[in-house]
């Protein structure tokens, strides 16, 4: 039992802040490298992409709209839901990629479209993600113009009215330096406070003979001082001589040369 509490791992907590505040240069320093290694992956390997939408009312062309009750208003918001469903269809999607010419596959192009309801209303946006901003928009607005005829290929008595088209954003959505370079950064403290951590865990040197005194219960007999410690060591003191020796000292040569004179 007396050995296994000997084993044991004691931290000092307050030792430890201590250890990582003298070394919050080190943590800085891992943060600046770490945040400037994420923006140089970043710049160099990351290829920006670009987005752009379009808007899309649904609407139920049996329905009177002056005399439109909440569970119709329900119905067209459950609409949306298999408007998007149609959107992503492969038969969609293929003839969204016959008008407009594209060199990508279904499956290409279902990863580059993506379509919600806009705030639990009856309308939904179609999102195009594209590495050309240009291609995106494209994209969006033949989206805009195949998806009205299919739905009311399919669902009979409804159909979908455009209220924005998609224009050009030159803006890249991704990706974000500042984020990239926050995760970097982050990574780099948690690293550097990680292995300050470790050496401190491993360090079983001892430091001082108060150590010696709290955890052990042997007297101390005597200290070795650090002779090559500088005089901030409480051990090492430089000697000076005194004014009173020195000018003794001053004294005693001035006998000896008049000694010789005479």
């Amino acid at each position: 039992m007396a050995q296994k509490e000997r084993d044991m791992i004691e931290i000092d907590l307050l030792k430890l802040v201590l250890i990582l505040w003298r070394k919050a240069w080190a943590i800085v320093l891992a943060m600046i490298v770490m945040g400037g290694i994420a923006f140089g992956v970043t710049y160099n390997f990351i290829e920006p992409t670009y987005q752009a939408s379009v808007k899309v009312y649904v609407n139920n062309t049996n329905q009177n709209n002056s005399t439109m009750t909440q569970s119709d208003v329900n119905l067209q918001r459950t609409l949306v839901q298999t408007y998007i469903v149609t959107l992503k269809s492969r038969t969609t999607l293929n003839e969204v990629i016959k008008q407009a010419d594209l060199d990508y596959n279904f499956e290409e192009l279902s990863g580059m479209i993506s379509a919600q309801a806009v705030d639990n209303t009856e309308v939904f946006e179609v999102t195009v993600v594209s590495k050309d901003a240009k291609e995106a928009a494209e994209i969006a607005n033949t989206i805009a113009e195949v998806l009205p005829t299919r739905i009311s290929e399919i669902i009979e008595s409804s159909s979908v009215k455009i209220l924005d088209y998609a224009i050009i954003n030159n803006e890249p959505v991704s990706p974000s330096y500042i984020k990239n370079i926050a995760i970097g950064a982050l990574a780099g403290a948690v690293v550097a406070v990680a292995l300050i951590f470790l050496q401190f865990v491993l360090d079983n040197k001892i430091h001082s003979e108060e150590y010696l005194i709290e955890h052990y219960k042997y007297p101390i007999l005597a200290v070795i001082p650090d002779l090559t410690a500088t005089s901030k060591n409480k051990y090492y003191k430089r000697k000076t001589p005194s004014k009173s020796s020195a000018k003794s000292g001053e004294e005693a040569s001035t006998d000896s040369t008049s000694g010789k004179a005479e």
